[in-house]
């Protein structure tokens, strides 16, 4: 039977395995192995190809979050926007510096938190708006900046599925304060391990994440501020800046992948495609249809050799860790909705127009049934 993984790691590093092995061989080497030398270059490098002013590694993409929370002064009782539907770590990061995650449903065409509904949330202990690039289509930044200039509110971008990714010709990271990524294996670009960053246009809020990820310290054993160790490691910084050099390319393939889908899903009544919005540039982290048998396919499609998964099958509001904040079932209709509809099918630039085309066989051979 044939096999298609949700995402081929091996394969990917296979093709690129002589570049990423000299890099971690000059590290060992020079034993540069908590921060140091590779992690400001790639800092450097992953700061330029996002068009940002500045650029702090850190060591996974929640760090990345909190970090710029403390860095901008939310803090306990102070309120933050967010999508329910979105990856734990977004809510987590903010209830890790006793602020509060305020939920906001999303819009049903594009997963996106929904701008109507922001004002609404917004009380005098809001300080700030986190919107969710998910699954790689940016949210819809122009009305949300709007809104927190209107209301005098930090805009901080969770980037973490977003890497290259644009809103009307300018990269997710650099419209609010600071832009938050992670660089999880399974990612776009991905480290052999964990690994986050921050990308910033302004020098003070840099600096202090730059300190804050060191213990507080902008020179050793002298601590200006509480700070945490969500230093990069030495290894990871020398392997995604390897990676990076390929990222434009590997997200063409991607956005090329996604145009097979369409082609090969075309006409398929019982499923609804995912949307790419004008004016932006898309960079399917995740290819995510919704069908009302979500279950029943996935299943098929497993038993055919098919990887998927499902991202996220609960809203972040009825997760048992946010029990306490009294949401039920019902409150945000359509992250609900589609958390029972939402399949991830496998995405990544290893993927072959050949595999496509057998994905989307077994996709209409389980309808015809």
């Amino acid at each position: 039977m044939r096999e298609i993984k949700f995402i081929d790691l091996k394969a990917q590093y296979l093709s690129i395995k002589d570049e990423i092995d000299n890099a971690i061989q000059e590290v060992l080497l020079s034993s540069a192995f908590a921060g140091g030398p590779f992690v400001k270059k790639f800092e450097e490098d992953f700061a330029k190809i996002h068009g940002a002013r500045f650029c702090a590694g850190v060591n996974n993409g929640t760090s990345a979050l909190h970090i710029v929370l403390m860095a901008l002064g939310i803090g306990e009782g102070d309120e933050v926007i967010i999508p329910a539907n979105t990856f734990i770590a977004t809510p987590a990061s903010v209830s890790l510096q006793g602020a509060i995650p305020v939920f906001v449903d999303c819009r049903e065409s594009d997963f996106n938190i929904d701008p109507e509904l922001i004002e609404a949330a917004i009380t005098d202990r809001t300080k700030a708006i986190m919107p969710v690039h998910l699954y790689g289509q940016p949210a819809e930044m122009d009305r949300i900046m709007s809104i927190a200039e209107k209301y005098g509110l930090l805009v901080i971008e969770d980037c973490a599925q977003a890497h290259m990714a644009e809103y009307n010709g300018t990269k997710v990271g650099n419209f609010g304060s600071a832009g938050c990524f992670s660089f999880y294996p399974g990612k776009n670009l991905g480290a052999y391990g964990e690994g986050g960053a921050v990308i910033s246009k302004g020098e003070e809020v840099w600096k202090r994440i730059q300190a804050i990820k060191e213990h507080g310290s902008f020179k050793k054993y002298y601590h200006e501020y509480l700070g945490h160790n969500y230093r990069l490691e030495g290894i990871q910084g020398a392997i995604l800046d390897v990676k990076l050099k390929y990222i434009e390319a590997w997200t063409e393939k991607r956005r090329m992948n996604a145009a097979l889908y369409r082609k090969y899903l075309n006409g398929l009544s019982e499923i609804i495609l995912p949307k790419e919005n004008e004016n932006l540039k898309h960079v399917y982290h995740l290819f995510v249809i919704r069908t009302k048998r979500r279950d029943e396919l996935a299943s098929f499609l497993n038993s055919n050799g098919i990887q998927t998964n499902i991202h996220y099958p609960i809203p972040c509001h009825l997760q048992h860790s946010y029990q306490f904040m009294g949401y039920k079932e019902g409150d945000l209709p359509v992250s609900e909705k589609l958390a029972k509809e939402i399949l991830s099918l496998p995405m990544s630039e290893q993927l072959s127009e050949e595999d496509i085309v057998y994905i989307a066989e077994k996709i209409r051979e389980f309808f015809k049934k």
